[in-house]
C-alpha cells in the first residue's frame, strides 16, 4: 500500500502502465488499433457508413417490411409457386412491391424469375410470349394477367472502351435477330439478354422499383436501398441518370408520374438531366408515348402530373399546345376543371373516357383554328372539320392517339355548336345521339370555366330532367334570347347555284347574308346574344 503511494507520487505507476500498454500493443497490434477506435465510436455514437455491395441484397423479414399478405394477388402467388416448384427462383417485383410497402393494394402484379420465356410458357396452360424490345410472358387467369419476365443481364459498354461509331439504323428483321441493340442516341431497342437477379435489379429504373418479394418466405430482397428511399419518400435513379434516360427516354415521364402519384420528391441528381435531355422524347415511338401519357392522365393525379410536366419542360414533347392553352384565362380554368374531375372519377373507381380527356386538352387550340378559318371566309361547318383535322394531325405526330379516341373527340367537338343552339326539334334528336352525354358534360365544363353562359348548361339540364310538357315549354323559350333572323327573300331559279347543297341554292347576295348569319350562329367566338364573353 505504502509502496504504491510512493510510486504514484514519483510517477512510476503511470510510466509502468504506459510501458505495459505499449508492450500489449506490440504483441496484439490489431486489438490495439481497434480498441481506441471502438471506444471513440461508442463515445460519439456516430453510425459507421458502409459501402453497400449492389450484388448482395439486404433481406427484410415480415416484421420489418410489414407487407399485408391479404393485399397480394392469389394468381401472382400461383405463378411464383409454380415456378419455384419447377426449380426456378421467382419473386413478385417492381411497382407491386413498392405499393405493398406503402400499404396500397396494387392494381397489377409482375413476376421476375430466372426461367426463360420458353420455360415459363411450358409451365402454364394459358401463357403467351409477347414483345420484341423487352420479351415477357403473359400468364392469364380469366381476366387477370400476370406479366412474367426473365432476369435481365447488364450489357453496358466498359468505361475504358474506345468510342464507337454511331450504329446504323437496323431493319426490323435484323433487330429481331439480336438480343441487345441500341440506337445512335443510346436508346435501347432490344434487351433480351438473360442474367442474374442482382443484374436485373441494377437494370431497373428507380430504387423503389428494384425490390423483390418472395411470397413463400414473406421476405423482401433489397439491392439498392429502396426501403430507405420509400421511408424518405424519395425518387432516386439507379446508376447514372443521364445514361438511364438515354436508354429509355420514357423514364423521364415515369419519374414525373411517380413523383405526382406517390407524393415523393425527385432526388436532385435524378432531376438535373431531365430538362437538358427532354428532346430525346422525339425518338420514342408515338404509340408507346401515347400509352405512357394515358397512364399519366389516368393515374388519379393528372393535374399534378401535368403541372410537373410543365415544370420539367417535358410537355413540349407530348402536348406542345399546352403552354398556349394555359396562358389563356378560360383555357387554364377549363383544363384544370377537366383534370380535377378526371382525378375524382378515377379515385372513385368510375370509368373515364380517354377521348373526352384529350378533347378537353386540345379544345382551345381547335377552337382558335376554327375562328381563324371562319374569319378567313370559310363556311363554319367545313371550317370546323378542317380545324379538327389540323389539330389531330399535328398532335398525332407526337402522340399516336388511337382512332377510336380521335373519333370520340370529333363527335364531342362537333356537338358543341349544336348544343348551343337549343332551338327546334333538333334538341330532341340530340338526346338520341350516342355521344350526347359526353357532349353535354363537355358543355357543362365550358359553362363552369366561364367560356359559356351558365344558362345554356342549365337549359340542357332542365331539358334532360323534364317531362314532355316541360320540354315543350323549354323548346318554345329556347330561341327567344337569340338575335332575330332576317327573313330570306325568295330567289328565282336563275340566281341559284347548281349543286350548292350546303347553302340550299341561294343567290350570291343571299349566300353572303346567309354566311354572315351562319358565322354568328356557329362561330366558336360568338354565342349569339347570350352574353357569354
Amino acid at each position: 500500500m505504502i509502496k504504491k503511494l510512493i510510486r504514484k507520487l514519483f510517477g512510476q505507476d503511470s510510466a509502468e502502465s504506459e510501458t505495459g500498454a505499449s508492450t500489449d500493443a506490440a504483441s496484439h497490434p490489431t486489438e490495439a488499433a481497434t480498441a481506441p477506435a471502438a471506444r471513440k465510436s461508442t463515445r460519439k455514437k456516430a453510425p459507421v457508413a458502409l459501402k453497400r455491395d449492389p450484388n448482395v441484397p439486404v433481406i427484410l423479414s415480415s416484421d420489418i417490411h410489414g407487407i399485408d399478405p391479404s393485399l397480394i394477388s392469389k394468381n401472382a402467388v400461383r405463378v411464383t409457386d409454380a415456378l419455384q416448384e419447377a426449380g426456378h427462383r421467382a419473386f413478385i417485383v417492381g411497382g407491386a412491391v413498392r405499393d405493398l410497402l406503402l400499404g396500397v393494394a396494387p392494381k397489377d402484379f409482375d413476376v421476375a424469375t430466372d426461367a426463360t420465356p420458353d420455360q415459363v410458357q411450358k409451365l402454364f396452360r394459358r401463357a403467351r410470349i409477347i414483345g420484341r424490345r423487352f420479351q415477357i410472358v403473359h400468364v392469364q387467369f380469366g381476366q387477370d394477367i400476370i406479366e412474367t419476365s426473365t432476369f435481365r443481364a447488364l450489357v453496358d459498354i466498359p468505361a475504358d472502351a474506345p468510342p464507337a461509331e454511331p450504329p446504323r439504323r437496323l431493319k426490323r428483321g435484323e433487330l429481331d435477330a439480336r438480343t441487345h441493340a441500341v440506337d445512335a442516341s443510346g436508346r435501347v431497342l432490344r434487351d433480351n439478354v438473360w442474367g442474374e437477379q442482382h443484374e436485373d435489379a441494377t437494370r431497373r429504373d428507380f430504387t423503389i422499383n428494384a425490390m423483390y418479394y418472395d411470397p413463400a418466405t414473406q421476405t423482401v430482397l433489397d439491392y439498392h436501398d429502396g426501403m430507405a428511399d420509400i421511408r424518405a419518400r424519395l425518387l432516386r435513379m439507379i446508376g447514372d441518370p443521364a445514361t438511364r434516360y438515354r436508354e429509355d427516354p420514357v423514364r423521364m415521364l415515369r419519374v414525373v408520374r411517380f413523383a405526382a402519384k406517390l407524393g415523393f420528391e425527385i432526388e436532385e441528381s435524378t432531376r438535373a438531366p431531365i430538362r437538358e435531355l427532354a428532346d430525346l422524347m422525339n425518338n420514342v415511338p408515338a404509340a408507346r408515348l401515347f400509352d405512357e401519357m394515358l397512364k399519366l392522365l389516368l393515374s388519379g393525379h393528372a393535374l399534378a402530373c401535368l403541372t410537373r410536366l410543365r415544370a420539367e419542360g417535358l410537355h413540349h414533347g407530348v402536348l406542345p399546345l399546352l403552354d398556349v392553352v394555359l396562358e389563356q384565362p378560360h383555357g387554364e380554368k377549363f383544363v384544370t376543371l377537366a383534370l380535377t374531375n378526371t382525378d375524382e372519377r378515377v379515385r372513385a373507381g368510375k370509368p373515364v373516357s380517354p377521348g373526352f380527356l384529350f378533347a378537353t386538352l386540345l379544345w382551345h387550340d381547335m377552337q382558335t383554328r376554327w375562328q381563324q378559318f371562319t374569319a378567313a371566309g370559310e363556311y363554319p361547318v367545313p371550317a370546323l372539320h378542317r380545324a379538327m383535322d389540323d389539330v389531330l394531325d399535328m398532335q398525332t405526330e407526337k402522340l399516336a392517339i388511337h382512332k377510336r379516341y380521335s373519333s370520340d373527340m370529333r363527335e364531342i367537338w362537333g356537338l358543341q355548336h349544336r348544343l348551343e343552339k337549343r332551338s327546334g326539334r333538333s334538341a330532341l334528336k340530340l338526346l338520341e345521339h350516342q355521344r350526347f352525354r359526353a357532349g353535354y358534360d363537355f358543355l357543362l365544363l365550358r359553362c363552369e370555366s366561364g367560356e359559356l353562359d351558365p344558362a345554356i348548361g342549365q337549359w340542357w339540364t332542365d331539358f334532360i330532367d323534364g317531362d314532355a310538357a316541360a320540354r315543350e315549354a323549354l323548346l318554345a323559350l329556347g330561341g327567344r334570347d337569340r338575335a332575330p333572323k332576317k327573313r330570306r327573300r325568295r330567289s328565282n331559279a336563275k340566281g341559284r347555284r347548281t349543286g350548292d347543297a350546303m347553302e340550299g341554292g341561294e343567290s350570291a347576295e343571299e349566300r353572303e347574308g346567309s354566311d354572315t348569319r351562319e358565322v354568328r350562329d356557329l362561330s366558336p367566338n360568338d354565342h349569339g346574344s347570350h352574353g357569354n364573353d
